[in-house]
């Protein structure tokens, strides 16, 4: 699979989970070689067809509808493991941030850390969508809430989002 493959797939997540608006919670996909997918269901050829044909190294993203993360998102990909026929897989999360200049002021607690942030009259809303793959592609998008049409993106957008996204592959 190539990076390009993996973005493609990033960013049509990224369209898919936008339309539903904000605040959402967060949503696991596992990303499937396109080819494999119309061969196992040959009924879907027609919805993921295009006009100019589909790339031979496409990837699909499949949503995992009974992904909850509770408290502790990166705990609960610990507990998340991929069957080989799984090349890839991504995440989308919205999150709070406040600017640099106010991080000084983050209580240690975490919990009043996360009131902190979010009654912050500087806080920021993001949306990123990061996603590996088992031949070792990494890749992440982000939107901010209060600029709509600029996308954010990295290589390494956020590197401890990647890395637990990894070892979900590798388990």
């Amino acid at each position: 699979m190539s990076t390009d493959a993996l973005v493609a797939a990033l960013m049509e997540i990224e369209r898919h989970v936008a339309h539903g608006g904000w605040d959402q919670p967060a949503r696991l996909f596992a990303l499937v070689p396109t080819a494999d997918l119309m061969a196992a269901e040959p009924s879907l050829v027609g919805q993921l067809d295009r006009p100019d044909g589909v790339p031979q190294d496409a990837l699909s993203s499949i949503e995992q509808d009974g992904f909850r993360t509770g408290d502790d998102l990166i705990d609960a990909l610990e507990h998340i493991a991929w069957p080989e026929t799984v090349h890839g897989c991504a995440l989308a999360v919205e999150r709070l941030f406040v600017p640099t200049h106010v991080e000084p002021d983050i209580p240690e607690d975490p919990d009043a850390a996360a009131d902190f942030v979010a009654r912050h009259p500087e806080r920021r809303d993001v949306r990123v969508v990061v996603g590996v793959t088992r031949g070792g592609e990494r890749y992440g998008l982000a939107r901010l809430k209060t600029e709509p049409d600029e996308l954010l993106a990295s290589e390494d957008l956020v590197p401890g989002l990647g890395a637990a996204l990894t070892r979900t592959l590798t388990s």
